[in-house]
């Protein structure tokens, strides 16, 4: 036996002309666009199970978002703050940290090519910019702007500060047996 929702909503001309312009916004967020048709699709009589289908959404959501316009109207529909633990560390310090990460380790002193992430959690304490971090955190900060210190790419950029190119150079044209003979080409016709 199918589920009936006890909340049913009825919409007034308005409020039904604002969540179709929601709808029908290609450059809204898709969750806006999503909330909006679930109010539609509840206030033309549909099951939260069929509304599901419809916008391949679970069952949970669409009871969720129904509850909430049933309560609210559209400001039940509003992104809300979320929960969760304030930053532990300022912006400042994150920038601070990523700079740290950007350097190059024969610069601080260390006999380094390349950094690591216990390597810039070390460095960073000893600068004093954080008391303590964790490597996760760490990681997760370097990651988010693509900063792989410890990515080794060194035949791109030598970190080496004595370094000098030995050898020839570059090679340019052909190379080998190709170089010293011209290429012959056949007559047509044979």
């Amino acid at each position: 036996m199918p589920r009936t929702s006890p909340y049913a909503i009825i919409l007034d001309k308005a409020t039904r002309a604002r969540l179709e312009e929601l709808a029908r916004t290609y450059t809204s967020p898709y969750r806006d666009v999503i909330r909006a048709k679930i109010a539609l699709y509840a206030a033309d009589g549909l099951s939260n199970d069929e509304i599901g289908g419809r916008l391949d959404t679970p069952r949970q959501i669409v009871s969720k978002w129904r509850k909430r316009f049933f309560e609210e109207g559209l400001v039940g529909l509003e992104e809300r703050p979320r929960v969760g633990q304030p930053a532990h560390f300022p912006p400042s310090v994150v920038v601070a940290v990523k700079a740290l990460a950007c350097e190059l380790p024969h610069e601080t002193g260390l006999p380094l090519s390349r950094f690591s992430i216990p390597e810039i959690q070390r460095e960073a304490m000893a600068r004093g910019l954080v008391a303590s971090i964790g490597e996760t955190t760490l990681w997760r900060w370097l990651t988010e702007n693509a900063i792989r210190p410890w990515t080794p790419r060194t035949w791109i950029f030598p970190r080496d500060p004595t370094f000098k190119q030995t050898g020839p150079g570059p090679v340019r044209g052909r190379v080998g047996r190709q170089a010293a003979q011209p290429r012959r080409l056949r007559p047509l016709g044979r």
